[in-house]
C-alpha cells in the first residue's frame, strides 16, 4: 500500500511544480492581447484620458493586478519546491516540515485562485465595456493588432482548476499516508506485544 501512496505523492508533487509554473506563465501571457490590441490606442501615456478607444485605459488598469499576479505565481513556485526540500515527494514518514510544506503550498494556491478569480472577471467586464468599433476602426487605421477575444480572461478557470485540484490530491494523499503510519504503528506494536 505504501509503494502506491509514494508513488501518488511524487506525482503530485511534481504536478504542484507544473501547476505552479502554468500559473507563472499565464500571468505573463494574460496581457498579451490586452497590450497588442490597446496599447497604441493611448495618445499620451501621460495622460490617460486622451485615448482614440474609450475603455482601453483597462490595459493600464490591470498592470498593478498583473505585477501583484506575478509574484504570487513565484511565491506558489518556490512553495511548490518546498515539497521537495523537505522530501514531501519521497519520505514514507511524514514530519511536521512535510505537513507544513503541504498546507501552506495548498492555502497559497487556493487563496491565489479565489483572490486572482475575482480581479480577473472585473477586469474582463471592463474590457468587454470597450468600444470596439472605435478600436476595429483604430486598428484598422494604424494597421495594429485587433481582438474582441477574452481567451486569456478565460482561460483561467481552467489554469486554476488544474492547481486546485493538485493541492486537493496533496491534501488526500497526506490524509493517506497519515492511515498508512496510523495502521503501521499498530502491526509494530502488535509485533512487539507477540514477542513479549
Amino acid at each position: 500500500m505504501y509503494k502506491k501512496q509514494l508513488t501518488l505523492q511524487k506525482l503530485l508533487c511534481l504536478l504542484a511544480i507544473i501547476s505552479s509554473a502554468v500559473i507563472f506563465l499565464y500571468s505573463l501571457g494574460i496581457m498579451t492581447d490586452l497590450y497588442d490590441t490597446l496599447y497604441s490606442t493611448m495618445r499620451n501615456p501621460a495622460d490617460l484620458t486622451q485615448t482614440d478607444v474609450p475603455g482601453s485605459i483597462v490595459y493600464y488598469n490591470m498592470q498593478n493586478f498583473n505585477a501583484y499576479f506575478l509574484k504570487c505565481a513565484i511565491v506558489l513556485i518556490l512553495l511548490a519546491c518546498l515539497l521537495f526540500i523537505t522530501n514531501t515527494h519521497i519520505r514514507r514518514r511524514y514530519y511536521i516540515g512535510n505537513y507544513i510544506a503541504v498546507g501552506a503550498f495548498t492555502i497559497a494556491n487556493f487563496y491565489v485562485a479565489i483572490e486572482s478569480h475575482g480581479y480577473i472577471e472585473a477586469y474582463k467586464e471592463r474590457f468587454l465595456r470597450i468600444d470596439f468599433e472605435a478600436l476595429k476602426a483604430h486598428a484598422d487605421l494604424w494597421k495594429t493588432a485587433y481582438t474582441e477575444s477574452t481567451f486569456w480572461f478565460d482561460v483561467h478557470y481552467a489554469v486554476f482548476a488544474f492547481s486546485l485540484l493538485v493541492s486537493v490530491g496533496l491534501v488526500l494523499c497526506t490524509v493517506w499516508k497519515i492511515r498508512l503510519m496510523k495502521e503501521e504503528k499498530k502491526l509494530i506494536e502488535a509485533g512487539k506485544g507477540a514477542a513479549a
